[in-house]
């Protein structure tokens, strides 16, 4: 797949976009000796529009979808806010897909993303399902082990949403909020409740929560 730069922003301009939209077939790489499976590598498709349909936008894919992808992790989005963390307090060189997310956005705080909060984008109408919880294949995409375990101190996690409605979308698209629940259920508030059982009630108030943390909450 050849890689296109995503088209150039205004950076005066305060309405969140789609800075890149990203996407990666599944490959085999070599991990610790063995060949693993993984789709997590993704790459800027420039400005041409990509269809989302399903779980997946076109050219996309995952190589177990038990733990990645599927309705509520059909599309996964990190910001360039959090990328420059990244880069100012952890020294690390960032691009678009480095986390191996299909949308790199730009002005939303993601951290205070409601669960169930809809996303028109292009076409598209995407919901925030849930909060990432990284493995190992992040840290196999940074070259570092550890990284999984730093991804999630640092709790800038992005936001993996669900496709409500087709359509297509492209570099450059407003990312336009058009419903946030009144539940107060951030995607930060979900990830903190990992670390502090005390919240886990609270997240509970969240219906669009998907089935895999309610599990993990009532457990």
């Amino acid at each position: 797949m050849s890689i296109a730069s995503p088209p150039p922003l205004d950076d005066t301009d305060p309405t969140p976009r789609l800075v890149s939209v990203n996407v990666g077939a599944v490959r085999e790489v070599e991990w610790r000796g063995e060949r693993v499976r993984t789709g997590i590598w993704k790459v800027p498709v420039g400005d041409r529009a990509v269809p989302v349909r399903g779980v997946n936008l076109a050219g996309d894919d995952q190589a177990d979808r038990t733990v990645h992808g599927g309705p509520d992790k059909a599309v996964y989005a990190y910001a360039v806010e959090d990328y420059a963390h990244w880069e100012d307090a952890e020294r690390l060189d960032t691009e678009p897909g480095l986390f191996g997310e299909n949308l790199t956005v730009r002005g939303l705080d993601l951290r205070a993303a409601v669960v169930g909060e809809r996303w028109r984008v292009g076409t598209t109408l995407l919901e925030v399902a849930q909060p990432r919880l990284p493995c190992f294949k992040l840290g196999l995409r940074l070259g570092d082990a550890r990284f999984p375990t730093r991804f999630l101190a640092v709790a800038r996690l992005g936001a993996y949403l669900r496709i409500v409605e087709p359509g297509e979308l492209r570099a450059g698209d407003e990312v336009r909020v058009t419903e946030r629940p009144a539940h107060g259920v951030t995607l930060a508030l979900v990830a903190a409740s990992l670390r502090d059982p005390s919240l886990r009630p609270r997240i509970l108030a969240a219906p669009q929560l998907p089935a895999s943390w309610r599990r993990r909450t009532e457990a």
